[in-house]
């Protein structure tokens, strides 16, 4: 959102009030309070008829300040609210002539207290980072609207590339982008996105949370093109400074602010197999995708009924539609016994014809208006109401629907929607504000259905497949990128989108293999198999067709089973990097800048990159097998072929669909296991232990999980001259495989 015209110049009816000096501040144990009033005051009659903002810092934990920054204190503010972990901590603040610091660990914010030169400048030690000042706090009026907004603008460093807000498919660097925090259902193919989160982080090794779950409307170098500027509606704007020193730390001190995500089982790991949106299916149809996937030897893990598991104009009713079978339980059982977990499609919705409908209305289960009439419209389903979940029996009523269907045997639920959430007229249970609600809404939705799960499976044992999301909903993974097309396009769209959720704390991300709209060609949905099974949870999913891979030629059945049985194999790497995200919210597909945030060549790659801390990928966007990717400093082995590269420098490849550009980094210990079929099986026992290039005095650890995600063997390998020492702790055996130079010694 815009306020001025050009440099000089207000936008026509817009009234800014900006920072302009301080005046006074207050010291209250660890917190600091500054007036800034909107003039300079030169003598005592400047203080009359003008506005002031008054700023409190205060710190949550080490690294990280708060900053609220308020025009009118008593203005009413609802929630919702983001759940924020914060903890008492002990600052340091200083007095000078000139500045007052506030010291919160390695971070630093001085307040220039100078005559008409209010500046808020942030520093990692003495390291500058950036900085707040001329023009760049206020309190802007709308007189055309009607309306009141608080901006900050932060200055973006000539080299400084901003990142993240949730899941975007717009280029990776948003430098240049006007980005709106409002969840909308709008494919992979534009602007509009399904996970928005206010946190933006930069290669300068810092990020900011704006603590608002609403709409946060952001400028990156689009206004002014020297600064980042959000704008919230209201009185009142509060935001996180969080500095961990690099991109990484940054990301796992947000996740400690707003929640860890979960460990998936270890079983959703595997293939996923779905029916599909439109096709027609029943037991038999089903059974058979299944028994022709077994016959061909592709391991597959769990199974999707999509929407029409339920009657159509009924969405949701959550029962079986006796179309599909007239004995779920007993089908289900079925395909246990074949060795599948089960998974079903729901939404939040309640269709007017689904029996549910009335139960929920007569109860007070559905979102109102604010006449006390049930809201509805037609957009997706016939008279479609909305299960308002700030009611807890609301929830529970809700949570009880779901837990027949796993009393039938369905083990996870696919949740879908939560992003068509209304705010005009509308009145939530508890009082929430209908503006914030509308993204919000998508944490209570997956909250709920994931807490089901815990409870009724046990904590580890639940998973969800999630469209849309916002602050804080990396606590309940996994979440998917939506819908996107059968094109190159829309692969690398997807992916982009991918990197910049990762950067906003999300460990476990998936995407519909070979795109949902449309269907792919049999080029494409072999590149995008490769691409799927190197991502942390891999499902075959569309919207017209199947994605079964002999409906596309044989060579696909071939590669899709090469590329399952590779990602089984890699499941003791593979799941203690999920342990990793879990513990320190490492996500598992990690953008470059996260792990070589000193290479400014990583800066803008968005067409690659790390699955853990040790495999670079480069997936394959073109029909001639072309790949140009980047290799940072150090000595790359090519995991499939064996091919070494030095890195430092970009590459030009060609490849078969039985390789891509999956590099092992050097000094790494890759755990390879024994089992090619499933991705739950002990990762110990016979593990080969492949040891990359190891420079000299290069050091690595490794740590092997059992399928709870606790460690029950540790590896450590070190380079002295022509020799590389390893040692194994734990339980399991092992064998030991050098890919590099030098002779290992026991």
């Amino acid at each position: 959102m815009k306020f001025t015209n050009g440099f000089w110049a207000m936008r026509e009816g817009i009234v800014p009030a900006y920072a302009i000096e301080y005046a006074s501040h207050m010291i209250r144990e660890n917190e600091l309070t500054i007036y800034l009033p909107a003039k300079h005051i030169a003598d005592r009659g400047d203080p009359m008829n003008i506005p002031m903002l008054t700023v409190t810092l205060t710190s949550p934990m080490e690294g990280v300040i708060k900053v609220s920054a308020v025009h009118h204190a008593g203005a009413l503010v609802r929630g919702p609210f983001a759940e924020i972990k914060e903890n008492a901590l002990q600052v340091e603040i200083k007095e000078t002539e000139d500045e007052l610091t506030y010291i919160s660990g390695n971070l630093r914010a001085v307040i220039d207290k100078r005559p008409g030169n209010y500046r808020l400048s942030l520093y990692d030690g003495e390291r500058f980072l950036t900085e707040s000042g001329y023009h760049n706090l206020a309190y802007m009026q709308d007189c055309n609207t009607g309306r009141n907004y608080m901006i900050e603008q932060h200055l973006i460093g000539v080299d400084e590339y901003i990142y993240g807000l949730g899941e975007r498919f717009t280029p990776f660097v948003k430098n240049g982008q006007i980005v709106e925090m409002w969840n909308e259902d709008g494919g992979t193919a534009s602007e509009i996105a399904y996970k928005n989160i206010p946190f933006h982080i930069t290669n300068k090794g810092y990020g900011v949370l704006v603590d608002h779950v609403g709409d946060v409307s952001y400028e990156i170098a689009s206004e002014k093109v020297e600064c980042i500027q959000f704008a919230v509606e209201g009185e009142r704007l509060e935001y996180f400074f969080i500095c961990g020193g690099s991109p990484m730390k940054t990301v796992e001190k947000y996740t400690s602010l707003t929640g860890k995500p979960a460990l998936p089982p270890a079983w959703s790991f595997g293939l996923w197999l779905t029916t599909s949106f439109k096709p027609h299916y029943d037991e038999a149809t089903t059974s058979g995708y299944i028994r022709e996937m077994a016959e061909r030897g592709i391991p597959l893990h769990v199974f999707h009924f999509d929407a029409y598991w339920m009657d159509a104009l009924e969405w949701c009713n959550y029962t079986w539609d006796p179309n599909v079978t007239t004995d779920p339980k007993g089908m289900l059982e079925r395909y246990h016994e074949k060795g599948l977990h089960i998974c079903v499609w729901i939404n939040p919705y309640i269709a007017q014809k689904s029996y549910l409908f009335e139960e929920g209305r007569k109860k007070g289960y559905l979102l109102k208006r604010t006449d006390g009439g049930v809201w509805q419209t037609d957009l997706w389903q016939p008279g479609m109401a909305v299960i308002d979940f700030t009611n807890p029996k609301a929830r529970a009523w809700f949570q009880e629907k779901l837990k027949l269907l796993m009393d039938m045997g369905v083990d996870c639920f696919k949740t879908d929607f939560a992003e068509r959430i209304p705010v005009r007229d509308i009145l939530w249970y508890d009082g929430s504000d209908p503006v914030k609600m509308h993204n919000y809404y998508s944490v209570l939705y997956n909250q709920s259905v994931f807490s089901l799960l815990e409870r009724e499976r046990g904590e580890g044992d639940a998973v969800v497949f999630a469209r849309s999301s916002s602050i804080g909903g990396q606590r309940y993974p996994v979440h998917w990128g939506g819908d996107c097309s059968a094109s190159y396009v829309s692969m690398a769209e997807t992916l982009r989108g991918g990197l910049s959720l990762s950067l906003s704390g999300y460990g476990f991300w998936s995407h519909d293999i070979s795109g949902f709209e449309q269907t792919a060609t049999p080029d494409l949905y072999k590149r995008w198999c490769q691409f799927g099974l190197l991502s942390s949870h891999s499902r075959l999913h569309g919207a017209d067709s199947l994605r079964v891979p002999w409906q596309f030629d044989e060579e696909a059945c071939e590669i899709l089973k090469e590329f399952v049985n590779l990602k089984c194999r890699l499941m003791p790497y593979l799941y203690a990097m999920a342990v990793q995200s879990h513990e320190y919210g490492r996500p598992m597909l990690r953008p470059m800048i996260l792990e070589f945030s000193e290479d400014c060549g990583c800066d803008a790659l968005d067409r690659q990159y790390m699955l853990g801390n040790a495999l670079l990928v480069a997936p394959i966007f073109k029909e001639s097998g072309e790949v140009d990717y980047y290799l940072p400093k150090g000595k790359w082995i090519n995991l499939i072929t064996g091919e070494k590269k030095d890195g430092g420098s970009w590459q030009h490849e060609v490849h078969d669909y039985h390789s891509l550009p999956l590099m092992i980094r050097e000094n790494t210990i890759l755990p390879i296991g024994n089992n090619e079929t499933s991705t739950v099986y002990n990762y110990s026992d016979k593990v080969t232990l492949l040891l990359s290039e190891f420079t000299e005095c290069g050091c690595a650890v490794a740590e092997i999980p059992d399928t709870e995600g606790k460690t029950v063997m540790r590896v450590y390998a070190k380079r002295e001259g022509d020799e590389i020492k390893v040692e194994v702790e734990g339980e399991g055996d092992y064998t030991i495989k050098n890919l590099g130079s030098g002779i290992v010694r026991e």
